[in-house]
């Protein structure tokens, strides 16, 4: 299992770039580049895309994937890796706030992870506070509901509407909420783009 910095390190590589080569070209420090290959810091979904641009590497393949199984080998565990808000787009990786447990079946279908929900505009499926578990995947179908990330640094959970010439983020709640469309100029510009699948919500009581 490779570590973000594994990752990073990879991609660079594979770019023929060196550290302070990568650097000019994202406009961070070298050292930063040098700390975060050696996961001394978790860095944010705003630094991987700057990183994925730099070195063409889909975003994807930076997310972090922390399978592990749990201690009691019931099942395995990935990381809640931060915050989503249900209407108003923030950074979705910050930190790992929590881990939950998927099946070991779920596990081998793909790489997963999980974001926490907030906000109401998702309301009344999802509330404030939920954890939802998302599969990695770069694509939806219409209908389902997507963790996306919008200019390159901010990350909503809506549901997926695809139209011509475009796609349509829509909340769940409409006084909160009004859909939102975005042109396939749009999509490869700002960018806009899927990380994964809602395939499951948690509630703590």
């Amino acid at each position: 299992m490779k570590s973000i910095g594994e990752r990073i390190k990879e991609a660079r590589k594979s770019a023929g770039l060196t550290q302070l080569e990568l650097a000019k070209k994202t406009e961070l420090s070298r050292s930063y580049i040098g700390d975060i290959e050696k996961d001394r810091y978790n860095p944010s979904v705003s630094t991987l895309q700057l990183i994925a641009t730099a070195t063409n590497t889909p975003l994807e393949d930076l997310l972090p994937s922390t399978k592990t199984v749990s201690p009691a080998g019931r099942g395995v565990r990935i990381p809640v890796l931060g915050r989503v808000v249900a209407g108003i787009p923030i950074e979705a990786v910050e930190e790992i706030l929590d881990y939950e447990e998927i099946t070991p079946e779920l596990a081998a279908t793909g790489e997963f992870f999980a974001l926490q929900v907030k906000g109401d505009s998702m309301l009344p499926k999802l509330e404030e506070g939920d954890v939802v578990i998302v599969k990695k995947q770069a694509d939806v179908e219409t209908g389902d509901i997507a963790i996306v990330l919008v200019n390159g640094d901010e990350a909503t959970i809506k549901q997926v509407k695809k139209v011509n010439g475009g796609i349509m983020l829509y909340g769940f709640n409409p006084d909160v909420y009004e859909p939102h469309f975005y042109s396939n100029q749009q999509i490869e510009e700002l960018p806009v783009r899927i990380l994964g699948k809602v395939i499951e919500s948690r509630r703590s009581w």
